[in-house]
C-alpha cells in the first residue's frame, strides 16, 4: 500500500501550491482522506480532511485560505493552498482511512510527507 504525494515547494507569501496524494490500488473503501502538517519542533497538526460523502473540516489557521478536494475514481486528494503565508511552512503529509485487499478493518495510513516553504 502506498501513498504518493506531490506538489510541494517554495513559495513566496501570498502565493499558492497545490498539493496532490494518490493512494495505491491496493486501497479500498476509503473513508476520510485529509491533509496533515509538521513544522520544525512542533507536533503534527490536523491542516484539512474529506469524509467519502465530501463534508469537510479545516483547521482554523486555513480556513478560507484552503480547500480539500477528493476524486474517489482517481482515489486522489487534494490540497489547493492559497494565500500562503510564513507560518504554512511544513512538511505535509497525506492521511488515509482506509480498507486494504490485505486488510478489511478501517486503518490510518500516512504519506511520506512532501515540504512546503513559504518564504517573506
Amino acid at each position: 500500500v502506498q501513498l504518493v504525494e506531490s506538489g510541494g515547494g517554495l513559495v513566496q507569501a501570498g502565493g499558492s501550491l497545490r498539493l496532490s496524494c494518490v493512494a495505491s490500488e491496493n486501497f479500498y473503501s476509503i473513508n476520510t482522506m485529509g491533509w496533515y502538517r509538521q513544522a520544525p519542533g512542533k507536533q503534527r497538526e490536523l491542516v484539512a480532511v474529506i469524509t467519502s460523502g465530501g463534508t469537510t473540516t479545516y483547521a482554523d489557521s486555513v480556513k478560507a485560505r484552503f480547500t480539500i478536494s477528493r476524486d474517489n475514481a482517481k482515489k486522489t486528494v487534494y490540497l489547493e493552498m492559497g494565500s500562503l503565508k510564513p507560518e504554512d511552512t511544513a512538511v505535509y503529509f497525506c492521511n488515509v482511512n482506509a480498507r486494504t485487499l490485505t486488510r478489511i478493518l478501517l486503518k490510518d495510513y500516512w504519506g511520506q510527507g512532501t515540504p512546503v516553504t513559504v518564504s517573506s
